[in-house]
């Protein structure tokens, strides 16, 4: 199973819901597992969502570049957005502390088999 899509999208909420669904109706004629298909999901709104708002601060001018591939047992998603980059340390994050950022990154990284983040940057990949 080979699948490439390259896309910039812009950073709209609005915008970014309608490119997601667009998305997701071709991945679901590709893939036919349920469970997979619910990881990929989640992985992409949240790469992308966290790009628009805290990458590009909800600026309608700035833009996401979107990179997913399937090829073979392997799907890679890249997302780079405009903004300055932020390291990412996955124990930075505490459950206990119950705060409302920060577990977006957390919830991708173990969803994923291999989890990159280089400044403004991050691939998440999915052997499947």
């Amino acid at each position: 199973m080979n699948f490439r899509l390259k896309q910039t999208i812009k950073s709209d909420l609005y915008n970014i819901k309608i490119t997601m669904e667009d998305i997701l109706k071709e991945l679901c004629k590709i893939i036919k597992d349920e469970s997979l298909l619910f990881d990929i999901r989640l992985i992409l709104n949240e790469l992308v969502v966290n790009s628009a708002l805290h990458g590009n601060n909800c600026d309608a001018n700035k833009f996401i570049k979107l990179l997913l591939e399937i090829h073979d047992k392997r799907i890679k998603i890249e997302v780079i957005d405009e903004g300055c980059g932020f390291i990412f340390d996955r124990d930075d994050y505490d459950p206990l502390e119950l705060k409302c950022c920060g577990r977006g990154l957390v919830i991708v990284d173990g969803l994923s088999d291999e989890f990159y983040v280089d400044k403004n940057k991050v691939i998440s990949i999915k052997y499947i």
